[in-house]
């Protein structure tokens, strides 16, 4: 998989599982979507995301899994 897909995973998982503790545990939870969410927004502007670099580091492959 590339780095691509794999922050979109990851964003979507954290994105799921904060929704569903704010549902069962507490709506303080909904604070991790919103910081996913600014996070991806501003990663869509500056073109920085820190999960990308840990991810690179890492040896995951960047560019298109086709």
């Amino acid at each position: 998989m590339s780095i691509d897909r794999v922050v979109f995973a990851f964003a979507g998982t954290v994105v799921l599982i904060g929704v569903l503790f704010s549902w069962l545990v507490s709506s303080w939870w909904l604070i991790v979507p919103a910081f996913v969410g600014a996070n991806l927004l501003q990663s869509a502007f500056s073109g920085f995301c820190p999960l990308a670099r840990i991810l690179k580091r890492f040896g995951v492959k960047p560019g298109a899994a086709f």
